[in-house]
């Protein structure tokens, strides 16, 4: 089932391939939106069929089959509580980008191409069991990535930042590379599976050689995600790329990251982990007050929110590393933090990519993200308004949000073992609700000004049906886990537990 699902839209890419790119747009549009609402109903039938294996904590659906035998590669795939809601996540936001992509006119066919190829490396990431495998679509992604953005950038400037985000990011999966293979090395026998390398724990002295090794990973992983200092390719990137790759690449690619620090680096180097849980917990905390502080003094509106997204992920790095600062009788505020933390993956892929998708609709009737040039538009914009105003609450963790629900479980696990950092980190939500509200005053209220439109300003068309469809959905659910949160916590749980018993090991 797990193959079907990874491998659904790249089978969907190989028949479109076939197709002539003179065939209207809506044929390879369409396309992908059945591809991508058959995965999110086969996804929706595997979550139903999981709470069994997720009150064991364990893996469900595995598929294993030798690859690379002589050097212990496999073909291995699995879901838990922490992938298989990124996994929802991921499809979700593939469906929005897809009903969003119904008015894009350049180069359709090839277009279609490279999300469907992007979305069958995320779902496979996620799905993944063997840090090659992991390696290989964490590797891919940076490749389909950078042609979204080289080819349907906004500026001229878009492959020059593609390029940096390319380079940037390959070294950092050159760097990840390194630890997987020192993990390989350190293993008896000699293996690259992460389950079996999370049974035998094979580093769990420790020691110089640990070290090395989750600092390998650890900066792999930091570039991705990404976390200060390595955030710097993020803001062009977001900048430079069309709406949908900047949704994907904040919604999905930067989990890619996160998740790889709970996947990867906690359980199978626990020793380590708890080491140098202090070092991610304030890098977190960096991550946190700097991006919200950087966000706040942006007078473009896709940058902002690029910088709320170090922000966030900061918070991420804040309760992971907190959950790895092992402390007798606290083992149900590590659980609260890990939990967080995924909760939070979940929580800013929805709200984020709904922001960009937002920005993208103002690009469209301005040709500009710049603040200065937008005012009053609550008046001529309604729905445009209001969604913008849904998703700024719900980014800056407002209750009754998905964002408060992860937020609230990261400070509640975080602050019993670094109280002073976690309490520095918590004013980031007060930095994140000032820049949005000034967003909000710069863009809605105001007299009526739109981009070079001196004495009558131009008409400002309203959200169109498919920008609506694609999303009020995103919004719909990061309200629906503010409000019954109960769903996705209780498969989150049970993972969460079961990951923090092993970096307790």
């Amino acid at each position: 089932m797990l193959s079907l699902i990874v491998f659904l839209p790249a089978a969907a890419a190989v028949v479109l391939a076939a197709l002539p790119a003179r065939l209207p747009a809506r044929v390879f549009v369409g396309t992908w939106i059945a591809a991508a609402l058959a995965d999110l109903a086969l996804i929706v039938a595997a979550w139903l069929r999981f709470p069994g294996a997720a009150a064991r904590g364990g893996y469900a659906f595995e598929e294993r089959l030798p690859w690379i035998p002589s050097v212990g590669i496999s073909y291995h795939l699995g879901v838990d509580g922490l992938s298989l809601p990124l996994l929802a996540m991921t499809a979700v936001l593939f469906l929005a980008c897809a009903v969003f992509a119904l008015r894009e006119t350049r180069r359709v066919k090839l277009y279609v191409l490279l999300f469907l190829a992007l979305q069958t490396v995320c779902l496979g990431l996620f799905a993944a069991l063997d840090l090659i495998l992991f390696f290989l679509f964490f590797d891919l992604s940076i490749v389909f990535m950078y042609f979204v953005i080289a080819g349907w950038g906004h500026a001229e400037r878009a492959r020059a930042v593609a390029l940096k985000f390319f380079l940037y990011t390959f070294l950092g999966s050159l760097a990840l590379l390194l630890g997987f293979i020192l993990l390989f090395l350190a293993a008896q026998p000699h293996t690259f599976d992460i389950v079996e390398l999370a049974a035998a724990n094979p580093l769990a002295a420790g020691g110089p050689y640990a070290g090395l090794t989750l600092l390998a990973i650890g900066i792999g992983l930091a570039v991705k995600t990404p976390t200060v200092p390595f955030h710097t390719w993020l803001p062009p990137a977001h900048t430079e790329a069309p709406a949908t790759g900047s949704a994907i690449l904040a919604g999905v690619l930067l989990k890619m990251g996160t998740y790889g620090f709970v996947r990867i680096a906690m359980p199978l180097l626990p020793a380590s982990w708890r080491q140098y849980a202090l070092v991610a917990l304030l890098v977190g905390v960096v991550s946190v007050v700097y991006g919200a502080l950087v966000a706040l003094a942006q007078n473009n509106l896709k940058r902002m929110v690029a910088y709320t997204s170090v922000n966030h992920m900061g918070y991420i790095l804040v309760a992971i590393g907190a959950a790895g600062l092992v402390v007798a009788g606290d083992a149900q505020a590590r659980s609260l933090a890990t939990t967080g933390a995924v909760v939070q993956m979940v929580s800013h892929g929805l709200i984020t990519g709904a922001l960009f998708l937002l920005a993208g609709v103002l690009y469209d009737r301005g040709h500009t993200y710049d603040f200065g040039a937008w005012s009053g538009l609550a008046a001529r914009t309604p729905r445009f308004a209001a969604l913008f105003a849904v998703a700024a609450f719900a980014s800056l963790g407002l209750p009754g949000f998905s964002g408060f629900i992860a937020e609230f479980q990261i400070f509640t696990g975080s602050l019993p073992a670094a109280p002073v950092p976690v309490a520095i980190a918590v004013t980031g939500i007060l930095v994140t609700a000032a820049l949005f509200l000034l967003a909000l005053q710069r863009l809605f209220l105001g007299p009526l000004r739109t981009p070079d439109a001196p004495g009558t300003p131009r008409a400002v068309v309203d959200l169109r049906a498919s920008e609506l469809v694609a999303i009020a959905p995103l919004l719909a659910l990061a309200t629906l886990i503010g409000l019954a949160p109960r769903f996705l916590l209780d498969l989150v749980e049970p993972a969460a537990t079961t990951v923090n018993t092993l970096v307790a090991r």
